[in-house]
């Protein structure tokens, strides 16, 4: 059977960026070459300060490549959403994102019935229905960016680009702007291109990642296979802390070694508590047994013919032992 590529949203080939000073030039990356493909979710990392944003600029036509050439799909290819505060906060949320329509319009600046189909579909497909008529100034941070992201939805472009969207927002949020924009890769075919330090949601949910390396080049993979291969421990330098375990790697200082016996999250929360502790657990002629029983009703934790219905009970009693 023939396999058929999908055509290319964005094709960036052997670009340079950066910027000029009055003496000098600065590059960021060097000769890259990138693709943005249609239903797919790519989430773009790297330390602070290594040029996320400046390249985003770039891709969307905001700031020229030093050297190179972008080519995207389509006459307005991107819909661009940045982490630029709005001064204009009296206005309300339906008029926000009516302002993705305006490239579409005639000199009259009136929108068609089409425009206002886009616009509630686009009010819609991020689910801030209930918002349409609030004044900006009336949200939260993260119905805020929702907001903005319907906006770039009503642009209707193949290419969506997003820099930085779920910063200071809380975990909840953080989840749902991400797998806001996860279906709608799936739903809208669209090529979407998030620039984020989210690396615990990035890990789970992006289909391809852009990895920014010290070396001013970009490497780019499935997460897994960057995460297998060491290139986030060479971009990051994790101290302290297990990326393929997702672990933070702690002090083992007491002389106790546990044989935990158990079986999914409570097994693992278990662990996770006993290490924190400074407990090893390890199997082991003279370790000390702990079973953990989910199955009983009640979660309870058994050890040295005592049973304790919390962990916190098990870990004082383990710190007498």
């Amino acid at each position: 059977m023939e396999i058929v590529s999908q055509p290319l949203s964005l094709q960036a080939s052997q670009i340079s960026v950066g910027y000029h000073t009055a003496h000098s030039e600065t590059i960021l990356f060097d000769e890259i070459n990138l693709s943005l493909t249609p239903g797919k979710l790519t989430c773009f990392m790297g330390p602070n300060g290594i040029g996320k944003s400046t390249l985003i600029r770039v891709l969307a036509g905001l700031q020229k490549p030093l050297c190179g050439t972008i080519t995207s799909q389509g006459e307005r290819g991107i819909a661009l959403v940045l982490t630029d505060k709005i001064t204009a906060t009296n206005m309300a949320v339906w008029d926000l994102v009516s302002y993705g329509r305006y490239p579409y319009l005639n000199l009259g600046i009136s929108l068609s019935d089409h425009d206002y189909q886009i616009i509630e579909q686009a009010i819609a497909d991020v689910g801030i229905n209930g918002l349409s008529h609030k004044k900006l100034e009336e949200l939260s941070d993260g119905q805020l960016q929702l907001a903005m992201i319907a906006r770039a939805l009503a642009q209707e472009t193949p290419v969506l680009l997003l820099d930085e969207p779920t910063a200071h927002l809380d975990l909840n949020h953080r989840v749902v702007i991400m797998k806001l924009l996860h279906r709608l890769t799936r739903e809208k075919n669209k090529a979407i291109l998030v620039a984020t330090h989210e690396l615990d949601l990035a890990l789970q949910m992006a289909d391809q990642v852009w990895l920014a390396t010290p070396h001013r080049k970009i490497k780019t993979g499935i997460p897994e296979d960057l995460v297998l291969d060491g290139s986030f421990d060479d971009v990051f330098q994790f101290k302290g802390f297990d990326l393929k375990t997702g672990k933070i790697q702690h002090d083992l200082f007491r002389n106790t070694n546990i044989n935990l016996v158990g079986e999914g999250y409570e097994y693992l929360w278990t662990k996770n508590a006993l290490e924190r502790e400074g407990f090893s657990v390890s199997a082991g002629e003279n370790a000390l047994s702990v079973v953990v029983s989910p199955n009983t009703g009640n979660l309870t934790w058994r050890c040295q013919g005592s049973s304790f219905d919390s962990l916190e009970g098990l870990i004082n009693r383990l710190k007498k032992s």
